[in-house]
């Protein structure tokens, strides 16, 4: 970590970090709107960290949570960049606790009899096709 350091580029610190593995992605990300910082959404890469802010970031399958502890002054490796935050992300739910999706049917089952395709249109609460009612 770099002691003299009181702040840096958002975008820095996430590579430095190893978020994202290369700046110009830290940099697109941050562009893209996937990026919050303190709550707030943030679109500049060179909008300023501090030791204490909270940044989120929504990655592909995931969204994490990291509090800024430190910076460094040239990305190093894992062991030295897991001491740059503090992460904050909740655990993830365990599969069996997960509501499974009532939508979902059986692969193999066939097409949906027309009683039990009412029962999902009652229970989704529409009309499913955008056909015209009589």
């Amino acid at each position: 970590m770099a002691p003299d350091l009181d702040r840096q580029r958002i975008d820095k610190w996430l590579w430095h970090a190893r978020v994202v593995r290369t700046r110009s992605a830290a940099a697109a990300l941050v562009s893209a709107g996937y990026v919050r910082l303190n709550g707030d959404r943030t679109d500049a890469p060179a909008r300023a960290v501090r030791p204490g802010d909270v940044v989120t970031v929504a990655l592909d399958r995931a969204v994490r949570i990291l509090k800024v502890v430190g910076f460094a002054e040239r990305r190093g490796p894992s062991e030295v960049a897991v001491g740059l935050y503090e992460d904050l992300t909740p655990p993830p739910v365990p599969v069996a606790e997960r509501v499974p999706d009532p939508a979902v049917r059986d692969p193999g089952s066939g097409r949906p009899t027309k009683l039990a395709r009412r029962q999902t249109e009652r229970f989704t609460g529409g009309h499913e096709s955008g056909g015209s009612e009589n």
